[in-house]
């Protein structure tokens, strides 16, 4: 059935449906972003799905005008969202060139009331250090020509009381690579040029739309969903980012619906707002407000984002937590054949639910075969500009990654046991721990977290082997026990162990809720700090314990469904 359905996605019917939502800047909370999902909404209810939009306050950012004078003379410049409007008169001095801004890069230096010079786009990690060394704002120098909109927050969605405290507090703007560099240069010279910020910005709540389209599992079918998502929101007329994920979200939504008696549960598709100017601000409020559902119902999240684009002939690397891999995998190297790598999902894509524990693939799905080394990603020098037109569309690079798309979908809606493989999950823990057994040998003992995953491994191994001969009835029982397993271990790996609260926008490592024992692992023997490590250390090891041992029950129970 999948390859029927991965078979018959349309690209006139995919570009009909992209050059109308290609008519409209979809700004979070605008006018005009309603209208534009207005036409989303109905071409879902032509397909059969019941829709509803739902309207929440959202801490919204969007950039005004800005204007860099360098000695009084203008440059070509914008505002980054979540930029500090400047002064009147704007925000002037002598700025300080800290290279790319890494840590390393801001270490011994006094920054305070400082105007920075970065070379590399506007990012939150950049923000946060800025703001942490007291720096009144910061000019970013573009890699190219082209200068990319970005939102500074490292807060992920609406700041709360406990958050708001984090959310940038300097004027942020950027400007191309030659006007930059030529700043740099100057500096470096012995010169000392004057740069004056000029940075507008409209930064408060109000009112954005989440549309929700849905289509339960037919009589008989489960009671729990896979979620289908992409933002709906753009920078300027966003046709690749993200007009082309809806577009194909809308394709895989017909197709699917067209076969919904072979479904085994259902299909939600959610449309967000206030992911380009909101820090995801539409997908965590929809987890934060729906937790007890999502929790209890949804099996995967499907994210997509900039379908499609022209040039993007490598797929190589589209993203996936570990249970999900192998449908990846089996997806890329099916119609895009090409050796699927992968790599791990980031803190970027709407993944709002990893705190929940809700395993999770893609993002974008196709890259550029060829991309400067400074771009923050590979999917067109066009991205996050007012260049972002059909133009940059190819409809069979678009087809290809929707019968992808569609493919993952169709497996998670139909598939008797939900394809999750737990096993890899496992053993990606497994060797995440042997560095700290050597490291820690003596000192701090995790060999019962390692003899734990291991005991997970094998049993989520027999798991799988016995799927395939599942009875229906013995999947009734299977697939929640499946789901348990997610939501205690997807939180330790992608959300430090905490189920209730959303990570910053920031890069987090690997088996996240290992980093206190990471930390105990790179202290001095003997020392005070060390002491003070084992406390945290001790904490995590319960954690992950605990979650392990959770897993491990809700195995034998599937493996005891499956006789």
């Amino acid at each position: 059935m999948a390859g029927t359905l991965t078979d018959e996605v349309s690209g006139p019917e995919m570009m009909a449906n992209l050059r109308e939502i290609a008519r409209w800047v979809k700004l979070s909370g605008t006018t005009e972003e309603r209208e534009a999902l207005g036409f989303v909404e109905g071409r879902m209810r032509d397909y059969g799905f019941r829709t509803e939009v739902i309207l929440h306050d959202a801490f919204i950012s969007l950039p005004g005008k800005a204007s860099v004078l360098v000695d009084g003379k203008p440059l070509k410049a914008i505002t980054q969202s979540f930029s500090k409007p400047s002064p009147a008169g704007g925000l002037s001095g002598v700025p300080v060139h800290v290279g790319s801004g890494s840590p390393a890069d801001f270490a011994g230096k006094d920054l305070r009331g400082r105007i920075l010079l970065i070379e590399g786009m506007a990012t939150p990690a950049t923000a946060q250090r800025a703001m942490r060394a007291g720096a009144a704002g910061h000019l970013h120098i573009s890699h190219h020509e082209h200068i990319h909109e970005m939102c500074i927050s490292p807060v992920w969605g609406s700041p709360g009381a406990s958050t708001i405290g984090e959310m940038p507090n300097t004027v942020v703007c950027s400007v191309s690579h030659a006007d930059g560099i030529a700043i740099r240069d100057a500096l470096a010279a012995g010169k000392e040029p004057v740069v004056t910020l000029n940075a507008e910005v409209d930064t408060g709540w109000r009112k954005t739309p989440i549309l929700v389209a849905e289509l339960d599992a037919p009589a008989g079918g489960e009671d729990s969903f896979v979620m289908l998502s992409g933002h709906h929101d753009t920078w300027y007329f966003g046709v690749m980012d993200n007009g082309s994920a809806n577009a194909g979200m809308m394709e895989v939504a017909r197709l699917c619906a067209g076969r919904r008696a072979g479904w085994k549960r259902g299909l939600r598709v959610c449309f967000w707002s206030g992911h380009s100017h909101g820090r995801y601000s539409g997908s965590a409020w929809y987890a934060d407000t729906h937790w007890d559902e999502l929790d209890r119902r949804c099996v995967a999240h499907v994210n997509v984002d900039s379908l499609g684009g022209v040039g993007a002939s490598v797929l190589t690397h589209a993203a996936a937590m570990a249970e999900l891999r192998k449908l990846a995998e089996e997806a890329v190297t099916r119609h895009a054949n090409q050796p699927y790598v992968g790599k791990r999902k980031n803190r970027r894509s709407d993944e709002s639910f990893v705190g929940i524990g809700i395993p999770s693939m893609f993002g974008s799905i196709s890259e550029q075969a060829k991309s400067h080394a400074a771009a923050r990603n590979a999917l067109g020098w066009w991205w996050h500009t007012p260049d972002d037109l059909i133009d940059k569309i190819d409809e069979a690079n678009l087809v290809r990654d929707t019968r992808v798309l569609g493919q993952a979908v169709w497996r998670l809606l139909s598939d008797t046991v939900l394809p999750l493989d737990h096993a890899a999950m496992a053993a990606t823990l497994r060797e995440a721990l042997v560095p700290l057994e050597g490291a820690l040998s003596g000192c701090f003992d995790l060999s019962h977290l390692a003899a734990a995953a291991a005991r997970v491994e094998e049993a989520a191994r027999q798991v799988t082997a016995r799927a395939g001969s599942a009875t229906p009835a013995a999947a009734q029982r299977v697939n929640p026990a499946l789901m348990r397993v997610s939501r205690a271990l997807v939180p330790m790996d992608y959300a430090e162990g905490d189920r209730f609260l959303h990570p910053h926008a920031l890069p987090l490592p690997d088996w996240a809720v290992l980093q206190p024992i990471r930390d105990l692992a790179a202290t001095d023997a003997g020392s005070d700090a060390e002491k003070f490590a084992a406390v945290d250390a001790r904490r995590a090891g319960n954690r992950l314990a605990f979650a392990l041992r959770e897993a491990e029950a809700a195995l034998a129970d599937a493996l005891a469904a499956l006789g």
